[in-house]
């Protein structure tokens, strides 16, 4: 039987997880590039990744460009609580198929 109570409700949440399977899929994203990408107002995504990275999923990092850039990429524990999330995902996937 699955364990539902195994999904991380903090990844579940829609733009969280949004967010989370674009930093999977890339090393880093700037903070401009995930705002268009997923088309979400800039307090909506600052709340969602602050969420992120306090949890210590995802890590900020600050650099001078032409201008001030702010990027994001998930840490080794963001990795593993994705990875988990998905195995989850994908025994709830197999069982409905049965």
């Amino acid at each position: 039987m699955i364990d539902f109570s195994k999904l991380d409700k903090l990844i579940h949440e829609k733009g969280r997880l949004s967010i989370m399977t674009l930093l999977a899929a890339r090393a880093e994203w700037r903070f401009q590039d995930l705002k268009s990408e997923l088309e979400m107002s800039d307090g909506n995504l600052i709340t969602h990744l602050r969420t992120l990275y306090k949890a210590g999923y995802v890590s900020i990092a600050k650099e001078m460009e032409k201008r001030p850039q702010t990027k994001y990429a998930l840490t080794e524990a963001g990795r593993k609580a994705f990875s988990d999330y998905l195995a989850v995902l994908e025994q709830i996937l197999d069982m409905g198929k049965s």
